[in-house]
């Protein structure tokens, strides 16, 4: 199931990224590096976001049933959600200064 879902992913990437491209010549050297980027932005905070909503659902629920048997671990459980939570900043981060520069 989530090989489909990677692969389809991937084909609406192809698609949209092709939409993107199909211009005229003189318009296209003009925008393609500000294409690329947006592109490249998108892909950088899409990416991790995901990979950071899969952290935090694993060790989310790994938090929870070890605070279930043990209620003093939450205090040693939560910083790993932080920073699983932190994947997305660096994602963003990484988009804005794809933007920027």
């Amino acid at each position: 199931m989530k090989c489909k879902m990677i692969v389809i992913a991937f084909a609406l990437f192809v698609f949209a990224s092709a939409f993107s491209f199909a211009q005229e010549e003189a318009a296209a050297e003009q925008r393609s590096g500000s294409a690329v980027k947006y592109i490249a932005a998108a892909v950088a905070v899409g990416i991790a976001c995901i990979g950071g909503g899969l952290a935090v659902g694993q060790i989310g629920s790994a938090a929870m049933g070890a605070m279930s048997e043990n209620a003093e671990l939450s205090g040693k459980a939560m910083p790993f959600v932080g920073l699983a939570e932190g994947i997305c900043l660096w994602g963003f981060l990484v988009g804005l200064l794809i933007l920027i520069l």
